[in-house]
């Protein structure tokens, strides 16, 4: 069984549509195509679910490009009550992409990671593929992206059908691979050999928390403002969802072995999520990761 996961990480999800992009111009196929099963968390839930309607990377990451101006903007006024940025702009970017579709209109096995804040629970919406316990078919499937998204405290939760609020996936899955080996040996019976996955991550940052002499820690230092703007960077967030993806990668190899490729690559800098002058530059970071790995992605997925 082949499986793509891709991460979260915001506007770092167009290193992720790069590599892909590549993929497609190269083979003249859509890359979802390949796969059994698609998974992603966050940014990469959006891509996902494009892999699953055939949309091209061209095409998504023409709307990265158009929308990640407008999504990260910050709002007039933030203060202790209210998200850095509205979900306006993110909410019709992916009503946008998706449409009415429901998850019970998707066959193929798309696996999204979320959080219910509200009863403080992980959640994984899933498409129609028959498996059991399933209680979100009837959801839009922009819904289910929304909800992996809503990254907190930069955005506002996402209230499903007045029952729960959802969050970024990203807080426990943001590599999606371990929920697709779990679904893949549960759900679908395979074998651990039998498993192949295909993981993309948003590029690895230094995030960088130097020792000062102020023994105090407090807001400002995971969570640093700047003056005169007062845009917050989103340095905690960033290094859980690190965390998050590098844990999981370590894991999966050991589980995996040969059949977990994963594709990330250092950017040598911190590069927020929220951050959209590093775009065209994480557009030729993955246009490259793709010529120096590309034998070894095609073989993989090919093989």
């Amino acid at each position: 069984m082949k499986i793509l996961c891709i991460d979260g990480g915001g506007i770092r999800g167009v290193f992720a549509v790069s590599i892909l992009k590549a993929l497609e111009e190269e083979l003249n196929l859509q890359a979802g195509d390949y796969f059994d099963m698609i998974a992603g968390t966050s940014t990469g839930s959006i891509i996902a679910a494009s892999l699953i309607l055939k949309k091209d990377m061209s095409e998504v990451l023409k709307g990265y490009e158009s929308f990640g101006k407008k999504i990260f903007v910050k709002q007039a006024k933030v203060g202790l009550f209210k998200s850095v940025y509205s979900d306006k702009y993110l909410r019709r970017f992916i009503r946008k992409a998706f449409g009415e579709t429901e998850l019970s209109d998707i066959n193929k096995p798309l696996l999204i990671p979320a959080v219910d804040v509200t009863h403080g629970k992980p959640f994984i919406h899933r498409s129609n593929y028959g498996s059991t316990g399933n209680e979100s078919l009837s959801m839009k499937l922009w819904d289910a992206v929304l909800s992996s998204c809503s990254a907190p405290v930069y955005f506002p939760p996402n209230n499903i059908s007045n029952s729960y609020l959802s969050i970024d996936g990203g807080l426990w899955a943001n590599n999606p691979s371990l929920v697709c080996i779990t679904e893949a040996m549960h759900h679908f019976k395979e074998e651990m050999q039998n498993i192949k996955i295909l993981s993309l991550g948003t590029g690895l940052q230094k995030i960088d928390f130097t020792i000062d002499q102020n023994k105090y820690w407090g807001v400002k230092h995971w969570l640093p403002f700047q003056l005169p703007s007062m845009k917050v960077t989103p340095k905690l967030l960033d290094l859980a969802l690190h965390l998050s993806s590098e844990s999981v990668t370590y894991h999966s190899k050991h589980l995996l072995g040969e059949n977990y490729l994963r594709i990330n690559e250092e950017l040598g800098e911190e590069m927020p999520f929220d951050e959209i002058k590093f775009v065209e530059e994480l557009v030729m970071l993955g246009e490259k990761v793709y010529q120096d790995r590309r034998e070894e992605i095609k073989q993989f997925i090919l093989s």
